[in-house]
């Protein structure tokens, strides 16, 4: 046997006793599967928030957004909030998400943190929290002057509201001071991005209806046309005109303004 068939018969048996690859896939990191769990989740949201988009529970800034509204609840979910409640507590203005001050008291207050309103008055408002096991309180006092100073006071809710806009300023305020980790990222309340009171306007409101949600709209009466003016006549006379300037059909007949026209044969 030569050295070139010995050499081929070599190669041939070592790759007949090759070993195939059965290393195991690595396990998947603790990261990549939280990432996988949460695109499972906006997946959802995503389904959810397009058959929510259209509905009288999301609020004007949000509706016929479906990709606003999935953030919106993604972001609800991490702050301890379920879908429906997150739709009336949080607000996009001008591309940012704000929760509302009520809202913010709520994820405060469910941490653990204490606050407490100590005056409310339409100018004046002070508030006082501390944070869970801590015993030092803080507290943050707004007033109407302090408001007039930042330009406030013209803005509709600021006339119409003072009160409420007041507590939903301490409210954010004192939030930030105390617990901004429990915010995740949403320090701001939207009443101080948008200047509207949510969930705290003392003018009463009509009562919710699922009739009048779902009733169809009322058609626009239709405007009825005008009368129309009754035509008269007028005749003016050079040598006479009547009082009431109306045609009057006895004078026109007796009149001798206008000869017969001569038959033929007739004297002339």
């Amino acid at each position: 046997m030569s050295t070139n068939e010995i050499a081929t018969r070599d190669e041939q048996n070592a790759v007949a006793t090759q070993q195939p690859n059965t290393l195991p896939a690595p396990a998947p990191t603790e990261g990549t599967t939280a990432l996988m769990a949460w695109a499972q989740e906006a997946s959802l949201a995503y389904d959810m928030a397009q058959k929510l988009a259209a509905t009288s529970f999301v609020p004007q800034s949000l509706r016929g957004k479906p990709g606003d509204i999935a953030a919106a609840i993604l972001a609800g979910s991490e702050l301890g909030m379920k879908p429906m409640a997150t739709l009336k507590s949080i607000d996009i203005i001008q591309g940012t998400p704000a929760l509302r001050a009520h809202a913010m008291r709520a994820i405060v207050q469910r941490q653990g943190h204490e606050i407490e309103l100590v005056e409310s008055t339409d100018t004046r408002c002070v508030m006082r929290g501390r944070r869970k096991d801590s015993e030092t309180w803080q507290e943050v006092e707004w007033t109407i002057d302090r408001a007039r100073l930042m330009g406030l006071l013209t803005k509709d809710q600021w006339k119409k509201n003072p009160k409420g806009m007041l507590v939903a300023r301490t409210t954010g305020e004192l939030s930030r001071l105390i617990a901004s980790d429990a915010l995740h990222g949403m320090a701001y309340v939207s009443e101080e991005l948008e200047g509207t009171v949510h969930g705290e306007i003392a003018q009463p409101r009509a009562p919710l209806s699922v009739a009048a949600l779902t009733a169809p709209a009322a058609p626009a009466p239709t405007p009825e046309p005008a009368p129309v003016a009754e035509e008269t006549h007028q005749v003016t006379r050079d040598d006479q005109a009547p009082a009431d300037g109306i045609w009057d059909a006895e004078a026109a007949e007796d009149s001798v303004d206008w000869p017969e026209t001569a038959q033929p044969g007739s004297a002339t």
